[in-house]
């Protein structure tokens, strides 16, 4: 019972971070949108505040993760379709009013630590997607810079979609990244042959 108590309130406070930002995810809160009792605070979290956005960061990285370890055996392209897609079901299933966590606390962190802790997720991801699209097909340095394009327009079109209310950014962005994959996975760089 402990253990579900602590996942409802770490699922709350990175779902609370995604749509409102660090500074509005506060205990109570994440007690409020739990329905979990105030000693939760001081049992599951000792360390406060940060402690709590820490495990949010923690949660946030691993759904991404679990996400795209789905992924065994997929194409680069569909690999591609498939991150994206995630983000756009958030987007829509949200009504534009959720994004990401870790945008919200690299954004908003007063102290080094939760920066360096959001900074170390993002890391994560990328190196998992650009495993993910290497298996998928893509050689390893074009795997590495499409991971890195993969995320920073992805972030970037759900922070626009999100100011506009209109999924058609995104849209525009998924078009332009899955051709630019398609492409990359098409024409495979030559080695050069050493005589």
């Amino acid at each position: 019972m402990d253990s579900k108590i602590r996942y409802r309130m770490v699922s709350g406070a990175a779902r609370l971070l995604a749509q409102r930002g660090l500074q509005a995810t506060s205990f109570s809160s994440v007690l409020a949108a739990t329905s979990t009792p105030r000693g939760s605070i001081y049992h599951h979290f000792p360390g406060g505040k940060d402690e709590m956005v820490t495990a949010a960061i923690a949660a946030t990285e691993q759904h991404a993760l679990d996400l795209l370890e789905q992924q065994e055996g997929a194409t680069a392209e569909q690999v591609a379709q498939s991150f994206l897609a995630a983000w756009r079901a958030l987007l829509l299933h949200s009504d534009f009013d959720a994004g990401c966590a870790l945008v919200a606390v690299t954004v908003a962190a007063e102290n080094d630590a939760l920066r360096a802790r959001a900074a170390d997720a993002f890391h994560a991801w990328q190196d998992k997607l650009s495993a993910a699209l290497k298996a998928g097909g893509l050689a390893g340095d074009d795997a590495r810079s499409a991971a890195t394009l993969l995320l920073a327009a992805s972030e970037g079109a759900v922070v626009i979609c999100r100011a506009q209310r209109d999924i058609r950014p995104f849209d525009v962005i998924t078009g332009q990244l899955t051709k630019h994959v398609r492409r990359l996975a098409a024409n495979p760089p030559v080695q050069a042959i050493c005589e």
